[in-house]
């Protein structure tokens, strides 16, 4: 089993390399993969004590930021390395404040993995959620390192309990303690005989309860929304911004702004969004230059200010759950006390299941119920209040994972 996984690292080595002559994004990890070794030289000295955090990608790490954060204050000597698999993780916060040093994670054949270790050799190690590389945890097994897994979700589809996931499977217990987000994952770690669990929740629920604690002005969308009922819409795809670019091009939509934020930011994507629309719209690239109150549709082409803008919603969308991608994060807009919509693909995402069965959150399919849900939430002032509050104290009564953890390292 171990022969065919470590051949397949070095297929998908040479595949990724294909790969980058026709992706840029894929081109990016390809050459960041290659400074890893020359960045922990150049900035790691032998007597330096470290942590290290990785993350798959943005996601994984916001998700583990609270954590990230406590861990920054107890470990002042330390230094702290943060690895991402993803670019889109890498590039957003290569230059993130809890870090000292941010790479690539280089594939995981068992010399990459031992040549980093080697290197590092981390104190106490974090992994958020998944991302199970089974060469780096196996050695750091070996060398009797300590390292956690947070935030994880289990699923008896999974690989790790396939009879052809044993790297994977054994490389769990490479984890000294797992915390999962719910019993449903701690007892399909039974089944394999890994008991070291707690049921400690989601850490993203500590994250998006200290966005409220933060200052979210954004003068701008201030001025756009202009004290007008505001639609938020976050992390699109095509197929949903065919659903609000028909309501929006619609009579329903009179004296209601709209805010969009793509998750594809590429400027043909931009300009073929903003070509759909029969209203007055405008980009945030453009927002110096033209005066953005008397616009209907606020067109988000950046990144890193989304769960910021959702503090202006008084209804959000969520993208990536109505074509082939997955549900994007619907805490952030939740958390401001403001009603959900999301598309009928989120089987996989169980706070999404739990904060519709709580009320808050609404699942559309189509146009036809995207324009019955978003008609009522606009027209109906109880209703939208009712919604936002059961999804404010949901979130709140939900926090706790990082104290859980903290509590385990006796930090």
């Amino acid at each position: 089993m171990h022969f065919i996984y470590n051949t397949a690292v070095f297929i998908t080595s040479l595949l990724l390399q294909v790969g980058a002559l026709f992706s840029e994004k894929l081109k990016k990890g390809v050459l960041g993969r290659k400074n890893t070794f020359k960045i922990l030289a150049n900035q790691l000295r032998e007597k330096d004590k470290t942590i290290w955090f990785h993350c798959a990608s943005l996601g994984e790490y916001e998700q583990g930021l609270p954590l990230f954060s406590e861990l920054r204050k107890h470990y002042k000597n330390h230094k702290i390395v943060l690895s991402f698999f993803s670019p889109s993780g890498y590039e957003v916060r290569k230059n993130c404040p809890i870090s000292d040093i941010v790479i690539y994670l280089p594939l995981d054949s068992k010399t990459n993995a031992e040549r980093f270790l080697n290197i590092i050799n981390p104190e106490l190690t974090i992994f958020v959620k998944y991302d199970i590389w089974p060469n780096f945890l196996n050695i750091l097994k070996r060398k009797q390192l300590r390292a956690l897994l947070i935030s994880a979700t289990f699923r008896k589809n999974q690989t790790y309990f396939k009879f052809y996931g044993k790297p994977l499977r054994n490389a769990l217990f490479a984890f000294e303690h797992i915390f999962t987000q719910d019993e449903a994952s701690k007892s399909i770690l039974k089944t394999i005989n890994y008991h070291k669990v707690t049921v400690s929740g989601d850490t993203r629920y500590d994250r998006v309860s200290n966005q409220l604690s933060i200052d979210n002005t954004l003068t701008f969308i201030n001025n756009f929304k202009n004290n007008q009922l505001c639609v938020v819409a976050g992390s699109t795809w095509p197929e949903g911004e065919t659903l609000l670019i028909n309501f929006i091009n619609s009579e329903a939509s009179k004296n209601v702004k709209f805010i969009i934020a793509p998750h594809d930011i590429k400027p043909k994507r931009i300009k073929n969004l903003q070509a759909q629309l029969q209203s007055k719209s405008i980009l945030f690239s453009e927002k110096t230059a033209i005066d953005p109150s008397n616009h209907q549709v606020f067109i988000i082409d950046t990144i890193g200010l989304l769960s910021k803008i959702y503090s202006y919603a008084d209804i959000a969308y969520v993208g990536g759950a109505l074509g082939d991608t997955g549900l994007h994060n619907t805490l952030e807009p939740a958390v401001f006390g403001v009603p959900v919509i999301i598309g009928n693909k989120h089987n996989n995402f169980p706070e999404a299941q739990a904060l519709i069965n709580n009320g808050g959150m609404y699942s559309i399919k189509d146009s036809t119920t995207f324009n019955k849900v978003l008609k009522k939430l606009i027209s109906n002032n109880a209703i939208r209040a009712t919604s936002g509050l059961k999804n404010k104290t949901f979130i709140l009564n939900k926090k706790g994972a990082v104290k859980e953890i903290i509590k385990y390292l006796h930090i």
